[in-house]
């Protein structure tokens, strides 16, 4: 350290400082330069000795990690020339901390003249170049500050981003975004923070989320569909779920059978980045999504298929026995499953074996699709039929409307006369139907489904 004046020098602590030799032009000169013995002039830093510096090393700095905490730098103005981001003045107030207890800052967002700010816990805001003032009356006016980060206010809500900040998406004045330790999908927007994973989600999400561990959570905005979509990528990498929210419909309006890294929208238009594990590498990297000349449910060059799981409850008090399913649409829909309710568990004197096998249900195999399900007498199956007309082990169709009939292929339930394939028709109060496109029908091409209907009757079992 170096205190004084001209001509009255006081030197303490560190090296010994250094005399400068006056220039013949310079008379009455008696100054000195002083080079600090400690890096950073900190007490118990490392100390300097005498020799080159150029790469000396700090063994044990004595710096420390605010991840509650923003720094910024000087301006950077490109018109005049002026570029100090790597100024950080100790002079100014130059650092905007949070609350520490709401965990560390995952993501930050500048929107207009406030600045979003993410914690693990919280979600905040801070006006941008102002400062917020209160009023007797706890009104807030805005005046204009030389501050660039004015007061923190946090929205209402204990939500937070979590460790997922992959999983915000923006449009227009709207924020998406998860928080993975509380199983909410959240919206921010100007009425604060909606829990949309309610919308008839949660549930699922709960189960989901609770997978995730380490993996990762993909967050993008589809402009093509005006849809939210999010992909839920645990650690297993052999399993995922992404599925997209629709704010006309206010619910979850789709799964989709593709895994993206990130997404992201551009003119109109939506791309995907494809995973690094694909096995086409040419399929790795960015893909736009929507493009007419590429087959449907076709994602990073796997041919998927497309499905639909409902159920059907008509009149939902009484047994019933489904004895046909039919739908209008396209052709080329199959029925994966028609599987009717629990029949529950049995009596509790009976033995473990009869007791577990009681609770069984109805169920019916694989019906073909239209052209799937059709095969000649010389016993070729599409496409290789060769002389109409045709048999049909499916789907058959009358005026675009295609219809079957259910075959019960479940085994013999305690106590029934008539089951199994005796007995057509499939038993229960209510039935879960999965249908899906063949992949034989038009690969690739659109398939459409209007309705599905069943007749049945009413059952005394």
């Amino acid at each position: 350290m170096w205190n004084g004046s001209r001509g009255n020098n006081t030197y303490t602590g560190g090296a010994s400082p250094v005399p400068i030799s006056s220039s013949p032009a310079t008379t009455n000169v008696n100054a000195w330069t002083v080079e600090e013995s400690r890096i950073r002039g900190g007490f118990s830093n490392t100390d300097v000795g005498y020799g080159a510096k150029a790469y000396l090393v700090e063994d044990e700095p004595s710096g420390s990690r605010r991840n509650n905490a923003m720094i910024y730098s000087g301006i950077f103005n490109s018109r005049t020339g002026i570029n100090n981001t790597n100024v950080f003045s100790v002079a100014e107030d130059i650092i905007k901390a949070v609350d520490p207890a709401q965990g560390s800052i995952q993501k930050l967002y500048a929107e207009d003249s406030w600045l979003q700010i993410f914690q693990e816990k919280k979600v905040n805001r801070a006006p941008i170049d102002k400062d917020l003032l209160y009023t007797t009356e706890g009104n807030t006016a805005v005046t204009a500050s030389n501050k660039v980060i004015g007061a923190v206010d946090p929205y209402a809500g204990n939500f937070g981003i979590s460790k997922n900040p992959e999983s915000f998406a923006v449009y227009g004045y709207r924020k998406y975004f998860t928080d993975k330790d509380r199983n909410a999908v959240l919206r921010l927007s100007h009425d604060g923070i909606t829990e949309i994973s309610n919308y008839g989600m949660i549930d699922f999400f709960r189960d989901q989320f609770s997978t995730v561990g380490n993996g990762k959570l993909a967050g993008s905005w589809d402009i093509y569909n005006k849809q939210y979509v999010l992909s839920i990528q645990p650690e297993n990498l052999n399993t995922f779920k992404t599925l997209s929210f629709d704010e006309i419909t206010q619910g979850w309006t789709s799964l989709y059978s593709y895994k993206p890294e990130h997404g992201v929208s551009l003119k109109s238009n939506f791309y995907t980045i494809g995973p690094s594990s694909t096995a086409n590498t040419d399929t790795a990297g960015l893909y736009q999504h929507y493009v007419a000349t590429q087959p449907r449910a076709e994602f990073y060059g796997v041919q998927g298929k497309s499905s639909i799981e409902f159920v059907f409850n008509p009149e939902k008090s009484a047994s019933k026995v489904f004895k046909t399913i039919n739908y209008e649409g396209s052709n080329g829909w199959q029925i994966d499953s028609f599987v009717s309710d629990f029949t529950g568990i049995g009596s509790v004197d009976t033995d473990f074996l009869e007791f577990s096998t009681t609770n069984t249900q109805d169920t019916t195999a694989l019906i073909y699709s239209y052209n799937q399900g059709a095969y000649d007498n010389y016993g070729n199956v599409f496409p290789s039929v060769l002389i109409p007309p045709v048999n049909r082990a499916g789907f058959s169709r009358k005026e675009n409307k295609y219809m079957a009939n259910l075959v019960n292929s479940s085994i013999a339930a305690p106590g029934e006369v008539i089951f199994g394939a005796d007995m057509t028709g499939i038993k229960g109060y209510f039935a879960t139907v999965t249908i899906s496109n063949d992949t034989v029908t038009d690969p690739g091409g659109m398939k459409e489904l209007f309705a599905a209907s069943s007749d049945y009757v009413e059952s005394a079992y």
